[in-house]
């Protein structure tokens, strides 16, 4: 698959093995994408062990690069404007171009009651889920202006779209990161830029199994009992795969994609979006 060959697409996000960034950037270099795979400098806890994210992203371009695609990690804090910009400015010397950015990270900081979500949980959800996707689009558009468009492809939620008790600051950014898609298709089509959400449901990543995990400590239950509650009103009755969301970006970066901008595409196995 060649649709995306001599285009450069950043995504963010990507250092989890099991994560829904790093099916993106397997999927995108499949489709002939140089790839540039970025995650906040640090260590995070992967199945109980404390893992380096840029020796995780490491591992990902080399086993990228060892099937003869083109893959790139850089360290980058989406909350952080300093680090964006040298981010891009990386890319520039790099690549010469950007055509894609896939804004993936995310934070589930504040995935408790309402009433027990702190100030600083919600100051954290919303540097991560949707001031970062929003920085980040003002640093590549101008480099999408200049090639004559792009695609810009934020990766929200059925959060995005409705709502689950525990989750309300989670959720509250993911519908504003809806917003900030249809505000960049609205304003930049003239451009060439489409800009589209995909909202995940119920896909089984490090993140979600997490999810799963306190929800059970919470309630006193198994996580087979949380997964049978959760997906109970799901039609395919179980999670979703990484690859399955990075089929969906894969299509809204490439040429097959060219009339739609705006959209809330959802791949959630059919899962009622909530209230």
């Amino acid at each position: 698959m060649t649709e995306l060959a001599g285009q450069v697409a950043i995504v963010t996000g990507a250092s989890a093995p099991r994560g829904i960034g790093a099916a993106i950037v397997r999927r995108l270099v499949e489709e002939g994408a140089a790839v540039v795979a970025t995650d906040i400098d640090g260590v995070v806890e992967i199945e109980g062990r404390m893992r380096d994210r840029m020796e995780l992203l490491q591992d990902l371009v080399e086993d990228v690069q060892n099937k003869n695609g083109t893959a790139l990690a850089l360290p980058l804090d989406v909350t952080n404007l300093d680090s964006i910009q040298k981010c891009i400015a990386s890319v520039k010397q790099s690549c010469g171009r950007i055509d894609v950015l896939v804004n993936n990270a995310g934070s589930l900081a504040g995935s408790d009651s309402f009433m027990s979500t702190t100030p600083d949980q919600w100051q954290v959800s919303f540097g991560v889920n949707l001031l970062g996707p929003m920085m980040l689009a003002q640093a590549v558009i101008p480099e999408m202006q200049a090639l004559g468009g792009g695609r810009i492809i934020n990766i929200g939620s059925t959060g995005s779209l409705g709502a689950e008790a525990g989750f309300g600051a989670y959720t509250t950014m993911k519908h504003g990161l809806v917003g900030l898609s249809k505000t960049i298709a609205a304003e930049f089509g003239v451009d060439g830029i489409r800009c589209n959400t995909v909202c995940p449901g119920y896909i089984m990543t490090d993140m979600h199994a997490a999810a799963n995990q306190r929800l059970a400590q919470e309630e006193n239950a198994t996580v087979d009992e949380i997964q049978t509650r959760r997906y109970a009103d799901v039609a395919l009755r179980d999670a979703g795969l990484p690859e399955d969301v990075a089929a969906a970006v894969a299509y809204l970066a490439g040429p097959g994609a060219h009339y739609v901008t705006g959209i809330n595409l959802p791949v959630s196995g059919g899962v009622p979006c909530g209230i």
